[in-house]
């Protein structure tokens, strides 16, 4: 694969930072958006598939350490790539899902609920925050900035392990109270 070259720094930082932000305000606007739009039952099938997506991210992620750790960049690169691709098609699942359905509540009870809502938010809080971080590390990675990729990934890697294991928890626990079932 070829190496993206370094563009000037601060054009790079403004676009990360503006998608940064973006992301997730659009994420919040349509998550309060009351009236949901019809695009077909197949759409009940979304937070399944996000669930799966997570799965898979969270294996990536421990494949891609693993890999640099043997000192295969080539299948490291490979790896977080396709971790990063799945974490944009589960962007635009997560979006296509709340754009089609309200929020689901959390029908748990006892010792299980503050467990459920401590994951849910710091999963939440998170997954805003890494989005900065997974950008500036795939920047630094493609443009060959080997050194900043480094000081990246080492809050990058376990935000996102986090964001993406507490994702496949948070999804097993609140999956029996989907009003579509499977």
């Amino acid at each position: 694969m070829e190496t993206i070259q370094p563009v000037h720094e601060q054009k790079a930082n403004r676009v990360i930072n503006i998608l940064s932000l973006a992301i997730p305000i659009a994420v919040a606007v349509l998550l309060g958006i009351r009236q949901k739009v019809d695009l077909g039952a197949w759409t009940d099938y979304l937070p399944h598939i996000n669930g799966v997506i997570n799965s898979l991210t969270s294996l990536l992620l421990l494949v891609g350490f693993y890999f640099i750790r043997q000192k295969n960049v080539a299948a490291h690169r490979l790896t977080m790539l396709t971790a990063f691709g799945l974490g944009s098609i589960f962007l635009v699942s997560y979006i296509l899902y709340h754009l089609t359905h309200d929020s689901t509540p959390f029908g748990g009870q006892g010792w299980i609920r503050p467990v459920y809502y401590f994951l849910l938010v710091s999963h939440i809080g998170l997954s805003v925050i890494v989005v900065w971080f997974v950008l500036r590390a795939v920047y630094f990675a493609l443009s060959n900035q080997i050194l900043k990729h480094k000081q990246t990934v080492k809050w990058t890697f376990p935000i996102w392990l986090y964001v993406s294991i507490t994702g496949v928890i948070v999804y097993l626990l609140i999956k029996p109270y989907y009003i579509h079932q499977l």
